[in-house]
């Protein structure tokens, strides 16, 4: 049971109730999200008026305790186009975390697909690559009471169980297995997500997957022990995307830290980091010489522990410096002076700054704003605000990497 929302949309009873058909069942869901809004500040969710929540910069997939999800989706058009918005939010997180760099969307069919099974199936591509390039063994010390002497003899033991039984030897050898604690946490994944999957797709390869891995045991208690005692190694570094889908799904370890246990389980995405690392990276591609998170300077010059200053963009040594801003900017009105105020900090300190930038999602096509001024006339600082197409993944480099004339 899933409610499918677009950010900003409100939450509430009714729509669960559509959903769940019981006004009951419904009103306890609420309650719970309710909770989780103020367990956390208002922080994923907030109370946009009486009895109605909605999500603002935060997407992702919020499951309670009874099974129901709440899928929230970014806004990323004038209209709401949830399949549209799907389609661009996986785009976007290809360039968020290594976990989704092998991920091949066109392998998908979003439209019938919700988020949580397509997390499952990019953790399912991670084990159909390990499977690829091999299982990895390891030796593994057994200790049995067996008719023939392999190994190393336990006298002690041999003699405390073996006395009446002189034909038998309690010995202690190496075998190599696959049973090591990768492939134990692997498989304890595997078995979680056959309860939880409803795609028939997934059913099919996680039975695939344990039919692999069915010589290693599932860990039956302390998953946290389990995950510390992981050794990767070159040798095993094909393991590692696969192992911290993995972490998450067992440990429950979303991408952004949440409190409370009014719900089962938060897989959510600050919509601020994810825009800023997509529209960062695609400029890596298009510029030269482009750093992100660049933080050489600071406030003040007397004292630099503190007040850094970190701009999302730099290009060309602080010739050219932006930052991303996920905001739905409708007039000149939403345009806020706290950013204005940072990018001008960076233009005060970046000594051969000539052009400033403020990127923006393009939500509106018919949004005309004044966008050119000039900062300082005499050292000749250009600002800009620049507007990003998510449905055309292409920046706007002839505003941002366009060489400055002096």
């Amino acid at each position: 049971m899933t409610l499918q929302v677009i950010e900003y949309e409100e939450i509430d009873e009714k729509k669960i109730e559509k959903i769940v058909k019981n006004h009951q069942k419904a009103k306890k869901i609420f309650k719970k999200l309710e909770q989780f809004a103020q367990d956390n500040e208002n922080r994923f969710l907030i109370y946009s008026r009486s009895g109605r929540l909605k999500s603002q910069n935060y997407v992702g997939i919020i499951e309670t305790k009874s099974g129901f999800v709440v899928e929230i989706l970014p806004k990323t058009a004038k209209s709401d186009n949830k399949e549209a918005s799907k389609s661009i939010l996986l785009k976007m997180l290809r360039f968020y975390d290594k976990k989704f760099h092998h991920f091949q969307l066109a392998s998908l069919k979003t439209k019938k697909l919700p988020l949580y099974e397509i997390f499952i199936s990019m953790f399912l591509d991670e084990m159909d690559m390990i499977r690829k390039r091999g299982i990895k063994h390891d030796y593994i010390i057994k200790e049995q009471n067996q008719k023939f002497l392999k190994g190393k003899l336990k006298l002690n033991d041999h003699i405390r169980q073996n006395f009446a039984h002189q034909e038998r030897f309690f010995v202690a050898f190496d075998e190599y297995l696959p049973n090591r604690v990768e492939n134990k946490i692997l498989k304890t994944t595997l078995l979680k997500l056959a309860k939880i999957t409803k795609s028939i797709s997934n059913q099919q390869r996680i039975r695939e997957f344990l039919f692999v891995l069915d010589e290693v045991e599932p860990i039956t208690h302390n998953i946290a022990h389990a995950f510390s005692r992981i050794k990767i190694d070159r040798t095993m570094e094909y393991y590692a995307n696969a192992l911290a889908w993995a972490k998450l799904f067992l440990m429950e370890k979303s991408f952004t830290s949440y409190k409370g246990d009014s719900i089962a389980f938060a897989l959510l995405f600050d919509m601020n980091k994810v825009f800023e690392r997509y529209v960062g990276r695609l400029l890596k591609k298009q510029c030269k010489n482009v750093k992100l998170q660049h933080s050489r300077y600071c406030l003040f010059d007397e004292d630099c522990s503190r007040f850094r200053l970190k701009p999302d963009i730099v290009i060309n040594d602080g010739e050219i410096i932006a930052d991303t801003k996920w905001k739905i900017i409708q007039s000149e009105q939403d345009i806020s002076q706290i950013d204005l105020y940072q990018i001008f900090a960076y233009a005060a300190k970046y000594k051969n700054c000539k052009k400033v930038l403020l990127i923006y999602p393009k939500i509106n096509d018919d949004l005309r704003i004044v966008n050119h001024f000039s900062i300082r006339k005499q050292k000749n600082i250009l600002f800009e605000i620049c507007f990003v197409d998510l449905q055309k993944p292409q920046i706007c480099n002839e505003h941002i990497c366009a060489p400055i004339r002096k």
